[in-house]
């Protein structure tokens, strides 16, 4: 019996084998599934099982599932698809008779209005209709979101269409120890977690990089559709400008705030907080 690691190529996917790794699960009970197996080279090395899996390939899932007791369920990257996607992971986990299947969702997914959520929402409706036991991990926005961004900001300043809004942003590292967690002790099964991080305003985003780097920068806000000109200028395609946009909206109107305490819990500790990012990353 094993635990499965879907999308084990990906940033999440990988920091959550890392974890399990560090929390001593055996490599040899750990599945890395990914569609270029050749990314999970090193993986294999260590001892964990490496498998070829594909969302939108039903039968790779039916043959990667195989022997699962677990199943880490890490959301598709292609917005548009995922519901059909998701289906197929789904449908996949049921005939292999998963015993837990963990997916990671978005903050509020069961009643965000955000572009992004809608898909989350499906999948949830569809995993709880499924007979399957879940957990729900409903991730706000990664700190890498932004602080990926730092040589923009002091080229440009901050922008975006949050206003005064809060995001309860957390580290990627974070929530991949917040899920090795659930799948590495009892009690999860049913549970929804709202997770993220000590929350924060675009502005004071801008005053901590304005304090760390000793820089003035400063946040504009701006109307939506100027937001997503704006991300189209910078060279990202229209579709996914307009929900990065949607999600600052989202943002304004407290969409992607969850409180700490989930987090928290979780991890034992406090999460990784702005500051402490923003210093690791420049």
């Amino acid at each position: 019996m094993s635990v499965v690691v879907t999308g084990a190529t990906g940033q999440l996917g990988r920091l959550i084998v890392e974890s399990l790794l560090r929390r001593g699960v055996p490599a040899g009970r750990i599945v890395a599934l990914g569609r270029d197996t050749s990314r999970l080279a090193d993986l294999a090395d260590r001892g964990v099982e490496v498998r070829p899996a594909d969302y939108a390939d039903p039968d790779s899932l039916r043959s990667a599932f195989a022997d699962a007791e677990q199943l880490m369920f890490v959301s598709g990257s292609e917005v548009g698809q995922r519901v059909p996607q998701h289906h197929h992971v789904i449908e996949a986990a049921r005939e292999a008779r998963v015993g837990l299947v963990v997916y990671t969702s978005i903050a509020h997914a069961d009643t965000s209005d955000l572009l992004l959520a809608a898909e989350h929402r499906a999948t949830e409706e569809e995993l709880r209709a499924s007979g399957l036991p879940y957990v729900l991990l409903r991730n706000s926005w990664y700190l890498e979101n932004y602080t990926g961004q730092l040589a923009g900001y002091l080229a440009h300043g901050v922008a975006g269409s949050a206003g005064d809004g809060r995001v309860s942003a957390a580290t990627r590292a974070d929530y991949a120890e917040a899920a090795a967690e659930v799948l590495t002790t009892e009690g999860h099964a049913g549970r929804a977690y709202e997770l993220g991080g000590e929350a924060f305003t675009m502005t004071e985003l801008a005053a901590e990089v304005s304090r760390q780097s000793g820089q003035d920068v400063r946040y504009t806000d701006l109307p939506v559709p100027a937001y997503t000109d704006l991300l189209v200028a910078a060279g990202l395609p229209e579709p996914y400008a307009a929900i990065l946009a949607d999600a600052d909206r989202g943002i304004a109107q407290g969409a992607l705030y969850v409180p700490v305490e989930d987090l928290e819990k979780l991890l034992g500790r406090r999460p990784t907080g702005l500051a402490e990012a923003i210093r690791a990353a420049r």
